[in-house]
C-alpha cells in the first residue's frame, strides 16, 4: 500500500470532484502558483488500495513547470464511489473511466498520462482503446502482467481473508501493524484506516484479480507509436527491476530507474521523480509539436 508521508494540500492544489457521465470522480487538481498553465495537461492513476493521495508529493513541483496536473481516485477507490458491479471494476471499465476523466481535463491538449502499479494495468487499456488524445505514457512501478513474487503472494492471501473476513479484518491484522511498524504517524494511519474502509469492497476484489491475473499485453503497447517511459525505484518489491527493465526495452521506451527507492517513488523521492517526469513530458511535447 503506497503510503503518503503528508495530507497537507501544497500551495495550487485543490480537491475537486468531477461529474461526468460515468460517474463522479474525486480529484486533485494543481495548478502553477505563478505564471500560467501553458504547458499541456497531465493525469496520474494510482494503484490498488491507493488514491490520488499518493501524488501529493509532487503535484505542486509539476504544476510548477508550466502545466495543469491531476490526481484521481479511480471508480471505487477513496472518494470516487462505485457499484457493487464487479464488471464496473475490470481494467477495460476502469480504463474507459481514465478516458473519460482525460478528456475532461485535457481543454483540447493532448495528455501525458501516468499509471502507477495496478494503475499502470488500467492507464494501458486506455492507450490501446485509442480513445483520449494522449501526449505520453508513464508506467511508474508497473509490469508486463500480473504482478509477480513476495507481492502476488500476500496479494493471493489478502484476497482469500476479503472474501471470508471481510475489509476490517484486512486492516487490523495486516495494513494497521505494518504502519504501525513502519513507523507511520498517527494522522498518516488514521488516514490509511479511512482509504480503505471507503473502498468498495466488490471493488477490492475484482481489481485484486486483475492486479494479480493480468495478461501480458506489451506486444500490442509497442504498436501504439506513443512516446513511453518506464520509470521504477531501484529497490522497487513489487514487479522486479529487472522486469521492469525489459519491459522498457521491449517497448524502446526511457527508462529511469529512481535512487533509494522502492515501489512508490512519488512518495519516497519525489524531487527526483517530479525532475524525471518534467523532463520527459517537456521532450514528448517537443517531439510532436516539432513534427
Amino acid at each position: 500500500m503506497s503510503t503518503p508521508r503528508f495530507l497537507t494540500l501544497p500551495p495550487g492544489v485543490t480537491a475537486r470532484r468531477i461529474e461526468t457521465s460515468a460517474g463522479i470522480f474525486a480529484i486533485l487538481e494543481a495548478l502553477p502558483v505563478s505564471g500560467v498553465a501553458e504547458r499541456w495537461p497531465a493525469l496520474l492513476v494510482p494503484g490498488y488500495t491507493g488514491s490520488k493521495e499518493d501524488f501529493i508529493a509532487i503535484l505542486q513541483t509539476l504544476a510548477q513547470a508550466g502545466r495543469r496536473v491531476v490526481a484521481m481516485d479511480l471508480r471505487g477507490q477513496y472518494q470516487s464511489p462505485g457499484p457493487e458491479d464487479p464488471a464496473a471494476y475490470s481494467c477495460a471499465a476502469l480504463g474507459a473511466d481514465v478516458d473519460t476523466i482525460a478528456t475532461a481535463v485535457s481543454g483540447g491538449d493532448p495528455v501525458h498520462l501516468l499509471g502507477h502499479s495496478f494503475g499502470g494495468l488500467v492507464t494501458r487499456e486506455s492507450v490501446l482503446d485509442g480513445t483520449a488524445k494522449l501526449a505520453s505514457y508513464t508506467l511508474m512501478s508497473s509490469g508486463p502482467a500480473g504482478i509477480v513474487g513476495p507481492r502476488e503472494q500476500v496479494g493471493r492471501a489478502m484476497l482469500d481473508e476479503l472474501t471470508t473476513l471481510g475489509v476490517e479484518h484486512i486492516w487490523t491484522t495486516r495494513v494497521e501493524p505494518e504502519a504501525i511498524r513502519a513507523g507511520v504517524s498517527d494522522e498518516i494511519v488514521a488516514f490509511l484506516r479511512r482509504r480503505l474502509l471507503a473502498a468498495s469492497p466488490t471493488g477490492l476484489l475484482t481489481m485484486g484479480r486483475a492486479v494479480l491475473n493480468a495478461a501480458d499485453r506489451v506486444d500490442e503497447l509497442c504498436q501504439s507509436g506513443l512516446a513511453t517511459l518506464v520509470l521504477y525505484g531501484e529497490h522497487d518489491d513489487g514487479w522486479p527491476p529487472a522486469l521492469q527493465s525489459e519491459m522498457a526495452h521491449q517497448l524502446d521506451a526511457d527508462c529511469v530507474v529512481v535512487p533509494g527507492a522502492a515501489h512508490s517513488p512519488a512518495v519516497e523521492a519525489p524531487e527526483t521523480t517530479a525532475a524525471a517526469l518534467t523532463r520527459f513530458w517537456n521532450a514528448a511535447e517537443s517531439e510532436i509539436l516539432h513534427r
